[in-house]
């Protein structure tokens, strides 16, 4: 895998919006009866407005009082002021409409929780920019793209929009995020109690960490994922990796691949090479994040269960080369090409332009230092050990920075948050962030839902008639300890009064 392509990835999704199979898929889910939120029933009108607050550039700091102005959404068709709740996204690494689009579960259950919508825009992502056009030229002037600062940036939100909006003051917050959304909303609750109930803490890989987990359990899982959805998949691209070096080792051979491959920009030195077999293998890590149950239009318009409908072009991995990879091309055309518009492939290009990936690659290079490696062996990718010295060396080649990756356990906990209470961690068993999510109880009010089936950040998405029933069960296991938390808030609300 190239160096830091795969760390690109913490797509909320990804951008957004998954060693073995994670434990137990649902938590006695059988007995649960469905919430009238995921009956069937006609799709929801997202209208919401558009606001703007003014945020300190650094909140921790008292050298400087430069501003910016943080973008936001809200929708209140449904919110009552008596009884009722906030719902607060935790903004990711993108533009805040886009995650807001594809966050349908927030939609749904509105009007069951009696919830006004907050969609938070996260610093340095879509309108949010610190320093305008400025706000990537220098490691001076991303500084402050920080989580710290992020979760600063929500508490002063949640306290300004309590203040100025009539009868949101005595009002119980709930967090809710997907992917790196999701470990914020984790976060947020553990470092802000105060201001939030709970957090539903979707796809949120938050031990994905230093010496946390297995740097191999995230390609594991993409593998098990190919594995299972046709025969000889998996192997078909673990030889794939093979043929490409070989066939470019002859003298038309790059010529050949840019033609069969149908490549916008034709191969033309050796360095080309990796860089297409990273585009291959982000590719194949897409797919594993994204396949959902329907047709989607998340990274790529996709068809349902789009891993199938790939591994039905890689059934035999015992062809010649040529055959090999233009089977290759025939699975890559799905993800690319599904729509049918376009004309070639372009290796610089593999998902939305609505995520932010020049402040993931920063953030990357800064505190949020995910290991992942491959051996080749468990996994259908070529074999990449995870050299940190490396790693840094690059960042300082891109930045001007050197990765810090041991700071967010440090200032997150780790595996250490049992003190914690009211966050559910909910993860699809054939999401490959599953393996650096939590999959297990750690208390009665830090809780686990697993959800067989389920791609990355499924429950989070929209309730579909093609949903499989454990993310149904999923959600309505969600709502009901939401619902568990709305009720508390305002019991100790009476009591204090």
């Amino acid at each position: 895998m190239g160096r830091r392509s795969l760390l690109l990835l913490l797509l909320a999704f990804l951008t957004p919006g998954a060693a073995t199979p994670v434990p137990p898929a649902l938590r006695a889910l059988s007995s649960l009866h469905l919430s009238t939120s995921f009956r069937s029933r006609p799709a929801v009108d997202m209208k919401y407005s558009i606001h703007y607050i003014q945020q300190k550039v650094d909140h921790f700091g008292f050298h400087t009082d430069k501003t910016f102005k943080q973008r936001y959404l809200i929708a209140d068709k449904h919110w009552k002021e008596d009884g009722g709740s906030i719902l607060f996204y935790t903004g990711n690494e993108g533009d805040i409409i886009w995650f807001c689009n594809n966050t349908g579960f927030m939609w749904d259950v509105a009007e069951e929780l009696k919830a006004m919508l907050v969609f938070a825009e996260h610093r340095y992502y879509g309108e949010s920019l610190p320093f305008g056009a400025n706000s990537f030229k220098d490691s001076r002037h991303l500084n402050f793209l920080t989580t710290e600062q992020a979760l600063a940036d929500f508490a002063k939100l949640i306290k300004y929009l309590k203040r100025t909006i009539p009868g949101a003051r005595n009002q119980p917050v709930i967090a809710l995020g997907g992917s790196y959304g999701g470990m914020l909303a984790a976060w947020f609750r553990m470092k802000y109690p105060h201001l939030v109930v709970g957090a539903l803490a979707s796809s949120a890989p938050i031990w994905q960490f230093e010496n946390m987990v297995p740097c191999g359990v995230f390609m594991k899982i993409v593998t098990t994922d190919f594995r299972k959805s046709g025969p000889n998949c998996s192997e078909s691209i673990r030889r794939s990796w093979d043929a490409i070096s070989r066939l470019t080792e002859k003298g038309t051979g790059l010529h050949w691949l840019s033609e069969a491959l149908h490549l916008c920009t034709p191969l033309t030195e050796s360095q080309d090479v990796q860089r297409l077999k990273d585009w291959i293998s982000e590719t194949w890590v897409n797919l594993a994040m994204v396949d959902y149950p329907y047709e989607s239009n998340f990274l790529q318009p996709l068809p349902a269960w789009p891993i199938k409908v790939v591994c039905q072009y890689l059934k035999n991995p015992n062809v010649s080369d040529t055959w090999l990879l233009q089977n290759i091309f025939q699975a890559l055309n799905v993800y690319y090409n599904y729509s049918g518009q376009a004309r070639c492939l372009n290796i610089s290009e593999t998902a939305t332009s609505s995520l932010g990936a020049l402040g993931w690659s920063y953030q990357t290079c800064t505190e949020m230092v995910m290991p992942f490696c491959s051996n080749g062996i468990d996994d259908m990718f070529e074999p990449h050990s995870w050299n940190f010295k490396e790693f840094s060396d690059d960042c300082f080649k891109q930045w001007g920075v050197k990765p810090r990756p041991s700071w967010i356990p440090t200032m997150y906990g780790g595996k250490n948050i049992s003190s914690h209470t009211n966050i559910i961690f909910s993860n699809g068993e054939i999401d490959p962030w599953s393996g650096g999510g939590v999959t297990k109880d750690i208390t009665d009010t830090l809780l686990a839902i697993v959800i067989p089936e389920g791609a990355h950040h499924l429950d989070l998405r929209a309730n579909n008639a093609f949903d499989p029933v454990t993310v149904l069960l999923a959600r309505s296991l969600e709502v009901r300890h939401m619902k568990q938390w709305i009720k508390d808030f305002y019991a100790s609300l009476r009591k204090m009064h």
